[in-house]
């Protein structure tokens, strides 16, 4: 049984994640999945405080888990992470081991994460594989 940890916000619920996590999945019958959403500032607020942006996060998280659920995935956990998905990568990995990160991100272009390197900057620090699914 592999342990995947899927790192997405806004793009939690996107066709194409759900699409490579089922591909994960059929391959692989007993992947276990657990989903990180790191808490982003919501961006439609003018001010926030870190326990908004952990609420959005949860929600987000909780109703992602709910579809993927409903696809016949099986996701252990649901957690909330640094607003940094590099660091929320890291704290995970502190307290738990996965076999391969996907990190799911908005297309080139107006993806903050890719403008800041994301990928690639858990490509050399994590010990396992790396996937980057992009939605649309």
């Amino acid at each position: 049984m592999a342990r995947y940890l899927v790192v997405a916000h806004q793009t939690a619920e996107s066709r194409e994640l759900r699409q490579a996590v089922r591909e994960i999945a059929e391959l692989d019958s007993a992947a276990v999945f657990t989903l990180l959403v790191p808490a982003t500032p919501p961006g439609h607020l003018l001010t926030w405080t870190d326990g908004q942006a952990a609420t959005v996060a949860r929600e987000t998280g909780d109703r992602a888990r709910s579809r993927w659920e409903a696809d016949g995935l099986q996701v252990d956990d649901v957690l909330v992470g640094d607003a940094n998905p590099v660091y929320a990568v890291g704290d995970a990995f502190n307290s738990g081991s996965w076999d391969r990160v996907l990190v799911s991100t908005l297309p080139a272009g107006i993806s903050r994460w890719l403008k800041q390197d994301v990928v690639h900057r858990l490509e050399r620090e994590s010990r396992v594989p790396v996937t980057h699914v992009v939605a649309g």
